[in-house]
């Protein structure tokens, strides 16, 4: 058993719930599926669909203000800025 947690997804006993219909994005040409987690209103989960692995971030605002299409679409650029092309993953 690895030390250092990994990059990936958790398992399903520990994977939040999310509410609603997920919005799909499409953002310089990767696919994301941005949801709202149940019971954490302006907690937000971005998967990456057309990435290399299953990853994606989280992001978390004011729970009266819902984010909108423009503040996710600035939020997935700075994601993938940051993401090294050798891996798929963000670099360190």
């Amino acid at each position: 058993m690895a030390s250092e947690p990994e990059p990936g997804i958790a398992p399903e006993d520990q994977s939040p719930r999310h509410a609603g219909d997920p919005l799909m994005l499409t953002v310089d040409g990767h696919d994301f599926r941005v949801r709202v987690r149940t019971g954490e209103p302006g907690t937000y989960d971005f998967d990456w669909l057309s990435g290399p692995h299953e990853y994606g971030f989280g992001l978390s605002g004011p729970a009266g203000a819902p984010m909108s299409r423009a503040a996710m679409e600035e939020a997935i650029r700075g994601f993938l800025a940051g993401i090294d092309p050798a891996t798929g993953y963000l670099a360190e």
